[in-house]
């Protein structure tokens, strides 16, 4: 393919004329130049002046406009920034606050809770001790009188037992005050 087209471009170059003025190509011919020459000039100066005059000036409005605005953004950022950090010291500081509010109503209820509780049982205490002082009188209360009445079932006892073995009636005054001095030697033991 490569090969055409370099055949191609030999032969169509050969075959015409290189310096194609006279065959009708007027740029080529140097009667045309001045006029050709004014029109360059003219059409880029003109297009000179209108890019320098209209279009750029237009082009760096929008870029200063451009840069103003990122600067203003920017600034705008920054001082948002800056108040949501002053935020978040506060928020910082009142999350400090609370707990440390917390931390002492914690530590009242404790201190509170603990001394409603030691006040209770020295209640419960006090009456566990007064039904322990009132169990204690109660039953040495039962000892004395269950001594009274094994002395009294004692004598009884006691006088029917010599009366079954001896046949005589012996004197219940002395059966008594033989069983009173058995139990005042022996009611320590039991007391």
């Amino acid at each position: 393919m490569r090969m055409f087209f370099l055949t191609f471009g030999t032969f169509v170059f050969f075959n015409t004329n290189a310096f194609a003025a006279e065959a009708g190509m007027p740029q080529l011919n140097p009667e045309y130049w001045a006029s050709q020459g004014f029109w360059l000039i003219l059409i880029f100066t003109l297009l000179y002046l209108t890019i320098s005059k209209l279009f750029i000036p237009k082009i760096k409005d929008g870029i200063d406009k451009r840069d103003n605005k990122i600067k203003d953004d920017l600034d705008e950022a920054k001082n948002l920034k800056d108040v949501a950090e002053k935020k978040l010291e506060e928020y910082n500081i009142a999350i400090l606050r609370a707990k440390k509010e917390v931390q002492k109503i914690l530590t009242e209820n404790k201190n509170k809770l603990n001394l409603d509780i030691q006040n209770k049982k020295k209640a419960i205490e006090k009456e566990i001790e007064a039904e322990v002082n009132k169990a204690q009188k109660e039953i040495m209360s039962l000892k004395k009188n269950s001594i009274n009445d094994v002395a009294e079932i004692s004598e009884e006892i006691a006088s029917k037992i010599i009366e079954e073995i001896s046949g005589d009636k012996l004197n219940q005054s002395s059966v008594k005050a033989i069983i009173s001095d058995s139990l005042k030697k022996n009611m320590e033991k039991y007391l």
